[in-house]
């Protein structure tokens, strides 16, 4: 879950302008996880509350990622937003030395 957090916030810094706060989500059993250091506006909040709750509906134990799974719970035009966010946040954070996010990246 914090890597689409991280993911979606280096995404909106980048190619949203406008006021942006920090994020904070809360998890099933993990309490709050530690994404205040985020900040996104509003429009990318509300498709991180979409996506957090898809993911915790997920019906899969243990949750695959979402790129190998055999069903798809997103709409259309989030799946699509999902995909735009991850290829250009990926680029952009691996162009920058964040070399430990090539193990999500392939897997």
């Amino acid at each position: 879950m914090q890597v689409l957090v991280r993911f979606t916030a280096v995404y909106c810094q980048v190619n949203h302008a406008g006021e942006k706060s920090g994020v904070a989500v809360s998890d099933d059993a993990d309490g709050i996880l530690t994404t205040g250091r985020f900040s996104v506006c509003t429009d990318c909040r509300a498709f991180l509350a979409y996506a957090i709750e898809r993911r915790r509906r997920c019906p899969f134990e243990p949750k695959p990622a979402c790129k190998h799974c055999p069903i798809h719970c997103y709409r259309a035009d989030y799946r699509q937003r999902v995909r735009t966010i991850m290829s250009f946040s990926g680029r952009h954070l691996l162009l920058r030395g964040r070399l430990d996010l090539l193990w999500h990246y392939f897997f």
